[in-house]
């Protein structure tokens, strides 16, 4: 069975998807022009010329509701993808709450466990947000309908599943020291450390190359 004959998603409904991971990746202020620029070659990748730069930009909640459509397994399957770009560095924002919430209104959702997720927002603020559960001090479980709702993500479309294996490192980044003038400034450990949602990643990176392999009988050497 060919990739193109179970495409599950129209170019709008891609173009949709990938305006709002964007979207909550600005909310921060932290989406620098190499990460403009690495989301531009990652949906080029996928998408004709003619949508790569409608595709990276922002959305309206309003907008994402309307092109999206009113399927609510599709408008949950974005969100899940949407809560995992927000908590890729392992710090979850208010600024990105609030869009998130914000997208939730619009899409006539209400899910549980992004009120389990607010509660990391305790007035710890790291650069904007709270870091999130140490799973080093017993508080992981905060998280556990979290993970469940996240483990539940559903594959329907390729240009989705190559989106995510780009997107997500096939193995934790390596931990470093930053170092001026020869000395060291600051230490940042791997991501599986800092992130204790970094094994949903891992999963939903998987399932991606599964679901390529198996049912769209795709070549997936090339994101090994």
């Amino acid at each position: 069975m060919s990739a193109e004959s179970i495409v599950s998603y129209s170019s709008e409904q891609i173009t949709t998807w990938l305006r709002g991971l964007v979207t909550v990746a600005w909310a921060d202020g932290k989406f620098s022009e190499d990460e403009q620029l690495l989301i531009g070659q990652l949906v080029a990748s996928d998408l004709g010329p003619e949508l790569t730069q409608t595709a990276t930009e922002p959305i309206s909640p309003e907008q994402l509701a309307q092109q999206l459509g009113a399927d609510a397994a599709t408008a949950e399957n974005f969100l899940r993808t949407a809560v995992m770009v927000a908590l890729a560095d392992g710090v979850y924002s208010t600024a990105e709450d609030r869009i998130l919430e914000t997208f939730c209104q619009a899409l006539n959702l209400h899910v549980s466990a992004l009120e389990a997720l607010r509660q990391t927002l305790d007035g710890t603020e790291v650069k904007g947000g709270a870091a999130l559960a140490d799973p080093e001090k017993g508080s992981l479980d905060l998280l556990n309908p979290v993970r469940h709702w996240l483990d539940d993500l559903e594959m329907h479309d390729p240009r989705i599943a190559r989106f995510l294996c780009r997107l997500i490192p096939p193995q934790c980044p390596f931990e470093r020291d930053v170092k001026l003038f020869g000395r060291k400034v600051v230490h940042i450990p791997p991501l599986c450390k800092l992130n204790p949602l970094y094994e949903q990643l891992v999963g939903l990176r998987f399932r991606a190359l599964s679901y390529l392999a198996d049912d769209c009988k795709e070549d997936v050497s090339p994101y090994c």
